[in-house]
């Protein structure tokens, strides 16, 4: 900030000097003086330590959810991996596809969404996905935990509607720390 001219107008008088005596009585009638850093004062009372109240919650319901049995009706092969190759492609690019060697460009998550919801939008996902170029992609379907009786249904679905895809290439389910069976990473492909 600068600062403006003097005005020429203003006259400055010199200030007169202080006594001695009325200094002395002046610096006993104020006490002892500090310097202060800044001229603001924060008039809030400082903020409470954060408690990590969900994150207790969460930790709490995956220890229950861990010590839960599986329902007896579902089914044994839940948790299969699924794999697909086009006939013709040669085994390797599943290989690759399920070592993690193709980058994944894009990804969707179906959680929370019906069967009929989920179908429209990996329908939508996969277009779009082709049309940017993104040819490997990931569509997180789940487990089916919380299926109840039908089973892992999202992953049924998934695995159905890319089966009779053209321009699916190959599919397999991801790697463990990519969402291992609960997710499948698809290779599209490209427009040529």
């Amino acid at each position: 900030m600068s600062k403006r001219p003097p005005d020429p107008r203003r006259k400055i008088v010199p200030a007169e000097p202080v006594a001695a005596e009325d200094r002395d009585l002046f610096l006993e009638a104020i006490g002892t003086v500090r310097r202060i850093e800044t001229d603001r004062h924060d008039a809030r009372a400082p903020a409470p330590k954060p408690e990590p109240v969900q994150s207790r919650r969460d930790d709490a319901m995956v220890i229950e959810e861990l010590l839960r049995p599986l329902p007896s009706s579902l089914d044994p092969d839940a948790a299969e991996p699924l794999r697909y190759l086009k006939d013709g492609l040669a085994p390797r690019v599943l290989l690759k596809l399920g070592r993690g060697q193709y980058s994944v460009r894009d990804e969707i998550d179906l959680h929370q969404m019906t069967a009929t919801v989920a179908k429209d939008a990996i329908a939508r996902f996969l277009a779009e996905c082709k049309a940017r170029g993104h040819l490997c992609v990931k569509i997180i379907h789940g487990k089916g935990l919380r299926s109840k009786n039908d089973g892992p249904v999202l992953k049924a679905l998934t695995d159905r509607l890319l089966r009779q895809r053209g321009d699916v290439l190959a599919f397999r389910s991801a790697r463990w720390n990519d969402g291992g069976s609960g997710a499948v990473i698809v290779l599209l492909k490209g427009n040529r």
